[in-house]
């Protein structure tokens, strides 16, 4: 009899359905079946041994929501026996405003039983709140930015695992080597039983960053010619990419996607779809314009781009790129199509686009020097530099600095703008708000926001805590001035400034949207005298008042 392994992961829901996401103990058929009498079912496939399905429910109709059940070949195996939650729910929107919660860098909670060094869950404290009041506000899609698993940091649980398959003394070590690795790395993060019912009953948007395959991936040429030249790394990146794909990226995707992608047909039409798999995280490897990892969600009148800024890299010195020519002409195409349709415009990078002054100038000076602006001396120290102090944010790739900052100003000018439009990320261990302004006369006319939120469950080291305040300080400022100054590079185009933060702690940002009014939330996991953790709010303001006639009056 086949057994649930994994999941169920709700991840695509719309008005009229949803897609649920699962692994199984052998092939079978998979069911979502529903109180109100929805359905959905789709045969497993196989992957490196391991057999997994994505359910397509339809039919659902907007603004309700419907309790489900999954079954494997007729037999229930979700909810759990005796499960201290409440079931799971598909909820579809009823158009009337979006509440997005975002964050990144999460390593997985140890088991209840032990000590965690790092400090409450956000995702588990949220689960918690969500299940005290089931009928209470939660968000309506979770956007997972980056580093949902840690390839390069693995858990002592995990490295004693590692160590009874294979010799840690030989490369990578105690890093994840094959599929298999990877595998054990979902296990223990999403078996989670707060984040395992999560993520049953709210929707997820997920992107890869760095720590998905490793640390500083895709950081320059010079970097990747020395990866490839490791006996391991191939390995190590393709399983990376498949079990990316199988795991995160295919949830991402709308029915209509999957029933368009000749290669979820073929995998779904093969007995075993790993040497499929293979080739395609092969291509991606070698051509960053011939697989797309970016996808785009329209939630009403909330557009969200979500934008892969690690695999469609360029790296050579003469023409470094954050984002392929052919990616980048994605990106406008999804954000400029049907001006007007969109009261809110969220753009999801894992790599914040606005960085405190200090942090900015250094990456962009050091940029200047591995391009070679100060010869060839400068360049290698430069280059080591880039590696060991992870310089390879938007600043470190100042023309696609530049286009991004000329993209947001273009989709936030004319009549027909949004009210608001916001990048977010995470990756950099804090949070704060940044607000860019443009020479007079040029900028845009919606309000701009960088939403910088991270991580959720994740070690936040004083030297973070002490350099990020220097960063954004009037000292850290003329010190970037002066880095600028040596790299002889241009001034960015633009200015920004604080507006909130820096926070530190596990957390998660919320942003309701409604018309063209929005809010933004922080909340942080905080132990409590019980022994429970919960979530605190630590700030919530406005970002945008509702000025919208589609309040009042059709568009």
């Amino acid at each position: 009899m086949a057994g649930l392994r994994l999941g169920p992961l709700l991840r695509y829901v719309d008005g009229s359905s949803a897609t649920v996401w699962i692994e199984t103990s052998r092939p079978c058929t998979a069911e979502v079946r529903c109180a109100d009498g929805t359905h959905g079912e789709a045969r497993t496939f196989q992957v490196a041994g391991h057999h997994y399905a994505l359910v397509p429910v339809t039919g659902l109709r907007p603004g309700t929501a419907s309790t489900y059940e999954v079954r494997l070949d007729g037999t229930p195996v979700w909810p759990l026996p005796d499960s201290p939650f409440p079931p799971s729910e598909i909820r579809t929107p009823d158009g009337n405003g979006l509440r997005v919660a975002f964050g990144s860098c999460r390593w997985a909670a140890p088991p209840a039983h032990e000590a965690d060094p790092v400090g409450p869950d956000a995702l588990d404290t949220l689960a918690a709140r969500i299940a005290a009041d089931p009928a209470a506000t939660r968000p309506d899609v979770l956007l997972l930015l980056g580093d949902q698993v840690y390839a390069d940091e693995t858990s002592d649980a995990t490295r004693h695992w590692l160590a009874a398959r294979r010799d840690l003394t030989e490369p990578p070590g105690d890093q994840v080597a094959d599929y298999e690795e990877y595998t054990r790395l979902y296990y223990e993060s999403w078996l989670d039983p707060e984040v395992r019912w999560l993520l049953s009953t709210v929707p997820s948007c997920m992107i890869f960053d760095d720590h998905d395959v490793i640390d500083d991936w895709n950081t320059s040429a010079s970097w990747l010619a020395d990866m490839r030249a490791t006996p391991w790394w191939r390995e190590r990146l393709l399983s990376g990419l498949v079990s990316y794909w199988v795991h995160q990226h295919l949830g991402n995707l709308s029915p209509a996607e999957l029933a368009a992608d000749p290669l979820y047909a073929a995998v779904r039409a093969s007995a075993d779809a790993t040497d499929l798999l293979r080739a395609h995280a092969s291509l991606a490897d070698k051509d960053p314009s011939a697989v797309r990892w970016s996808y785009r969600r329209d939630f009403g009148r909330v557009r969200v781009v979500m934008v892969d800024t690690r695999a469609a890299r360029v790296l050579e010195e003469g023409s470094r790129s954050m984002l392929h020519p052919a990616e980048e002409r994605w990106l406008r195409e999804q954000v400029l199509d049907a001006p007007g349709s969109y009261d809110h415009l969220l753009i999801g990078t894992s790599l914040p686009w606005l960085l405190p002054h200090l942090v900015h100038d250094a990456e962009a000076w050091n940029a200047a020097l591995c391009r070679g602006e100060r010869g060839g001396r400068w360049a290698r120290f430069g280059e080591d530099l880039r590696r060991r102090a992870d310089l390879e944010h938007w600043a470190a790739f100042p023309a696609s600095f530049e286009a991004l900052a000329g993209l947001v100003a273009e989709a936030g000018s004319g009549e027909r703008a949004p009210a608001t439009v916001c990048v977010l990320s995470g990756d950099v261990h804090h949070a704060y708000v940044a607000e860019p302004s443009w020479p007079a006369g040029s900028g845009p006319g919606s309000r701009v926001l960088q939403l910088t939120c991270s991580p959720v469950h994740n070690s936040i080291p004083l030297s973070i805590r002490l350099g990020f305040r220097f960063g954004w300080s009037g000292v850290g400022r003329a010190l970037g001035r002066w880095f600028a100054r040596h790299g002889r590079g241009e001034r960015p185009s633009i200015d920004w400034r604080r507006t909130g933060g820096p926070w530190f702690g596990n957390q998660l940002m919320t942003l309701t949207l409604r018309g063209r009014s929005a809010r933004l939330r922080l909340d942080q996991a905080r132990a409590s005298r019980n022994g429970r953790p919960r979530l605190e709010t630590v700030t919530e303001y406005e970002l945008a008042p509702d000025t919208s006639p589609s309040m009042t009056q059709p568009r």
